[in-house]
């Protein structure tokens, strides 16, 4: 499912954010990336779905070579990810419907597609009863779930969630986690960057870590922490 070969990135300012990285993830898995922050969890989430690119190393999701897509490549690419924000990313001005809709709507998809797969995304996440809110009125447990929502109404076979939990209490963080291990046992692979320890510890799936810009630890059933 994804390839990550002798990948490095460094900035202008002179921050190297990823260094001769490699990575291999196969289809349905579930991983966490951990470090703390400036380790370039982001960054790496960021070249999957092409808002970053490498110096040099090769990035391929689903046997495309991300690295070598043409600018007008890139949607196509991006309508087989899902990704959810830590800041949600919400539009404020369209119900809950309407932002999980417009997902669908930018790919041409007919009235009655948009409409089943939406509803249908919306159900799994337990948010039908909210279609017609507008983000201000949510939580911040709700907004995750509408992002979540929209991330997966494109069936997507990979999905990526930086931070999911950031901002959410502890409860509501165990019920976005085992929304998204709800979705990968439906056969999508999921990467979640995270700091949340506990979560990490109890969930016992594969861990990446990085640390200034270097994996340090690949590990099945890990931990946060290097036991």
């Amino acid at each position: 499912m994804i390839e990550i070969k002798n990948v490095s990135k460094s900035y202008p300012n002179g921050v190297e954010a990823l260094f001769d990285v490699n990575i291999h993830i196969g289809k349905e898995e579930f991983v966490f990336i951990v470090g703390p922050s400036g380790a370039g969890k982001t960054t790496l989430m960021k070249m999957l779905y092409r808002e970053e690119l490498p110096n040099s190393g090769t990035v391929i999701v689903d046997r495309i070579n991300v690295t070598e897509l043409l600018p007008e490549q890139v949607p196509y690419l991006r309508r087989a990810i899902g990704v959810v924000f830590q800041d949600y990313k919400l539009l404020p001005r369209r119900t809950v419907y309407e932002n999980v809709a417009f997902a669908l709507q930018v790919t041409g998809a007919a009235r009655s597609q948009i409409r089943r797969h939406t509803m249908q995304a919306l159900e799994l996440v337990n948010m039908l009863k909210r279609a017609s809110s507008f983000p201000e009125e949510l939580s911040g447990g709700e907004k995750q779930r509408v992002c979540i929502a929209r991330a997966i109404v494109n069936n997507p076979t990979l999905l990526l969630a930086d931070e999911p939990t950031g901002n959410l209490d502890p409860t509501t963080s165990w019920e976005i986690m085992e929304l998204l291990d709800k979705i990968n046992r439906r056969n999508t692979t999921v990467l979640v960057s995270t700091h949340n320890k506990s979560i990490v510890d109890s969930m016992k799936r594969r861990v990446v870590q990085l640390e200034g810009g270097r994996i340090m630890r690949d590990q099945q059933l890990g931990s946060y922490n290097q036991v």
